[in-house]
């Protein structure tokens, strides 16, 4: 595409991109997306293990988008329904390569030390957040999953920083209910070792990625 229909794209709104593109309009999309292309790849990059499956995701969530233009309601913005489809294809993507993995444990390096128990953990936070809503997950992932701060992901997400601080308690507070089904011993409260799970098993999951990425 040319600079010409780029600049001329610049005068219409996400919205009407959108609409141009369903009525066949054969720039539209590419002008929507390249207006939007930094901060849905470091939203995929952010969602993602490695900068390979952040492009594979990307590339999968913009084919998605467009296939899935005229089913657009304008019920919420663009940008944001492009974010979650970005966010899902991630997601969906981590979930398949865990179907695959396998978790090492040391076994006699530390007798003392039962794993089994936290691997567990760790593989139902992983179900349960491809159960969030995407606008939840996405900031879990962000907070608890690569370590992002609140002000970082509001700038990424382009929402409140109170809005991600929310999000983050109400995805927390599923979660830990999910381990609370499951183990009704753990306590649920906000100091509980539930919620401790929650936080800690995210991070496990990303460091198990990044070990397994090494290799």
């Amino acid at each position: 595409m040319s600079s010409y229909d780029r600049d001329a794209g610049r005068h219409r709104t996400d919205a009407e991109l959108l609409a141009a593109h369903v009525a066949g309009d054969r720039t539209a999309f590419e002008v929507l997306v390249h207006r939007h292309h930094r901060q849905l790849y470091r939203l995929a990059h952010l969602t993602s293990r490695n900068r390979e499956d952040a492009a594979d995701a990307l590339q999968d969530a913009l084919l998605a988008a467009h296939r899935r233009a005229r089913t657009f309601r304008y019920d919420a913005s663009v940008s944001s329904w492009l974010h979650r489809i970005v966010v899902n294809a991630c997601l969906d993507r981590l979930r398949r390569n865990k179907t695959h993995s396998t978790v090492p444990l040391e076994g006699d390096a530390h007798p003392a030390d039962d794993p089994t128990a936290r691997v567990d953990t760790t593989l139902m936070i992983e179900r349960e957040l491809v159960r969030l809503p995407a606008e939840q997950r996405a900031v879990v992932v962000a907070v608890d999953m690569h370590g992002y701060s609140i002000g970082e992901t509001a700038r990424l997400l382009g929402i409140a920083e109170g809005t991600v601080k929310s999000r983050c308690a109400r995805a927390r507070a599923k979660l830990a209910r999910a381990l609370d089904d499951a183990d009704p011993e753990r306590s649920v409260t906000e100091s509980g070792p539930a919620v401790n799970d929650v936080r800690e098993a995210p991070r496990n999951v990303a460091a198990r990625d990044d070990s397994a990425g090494a290799r």
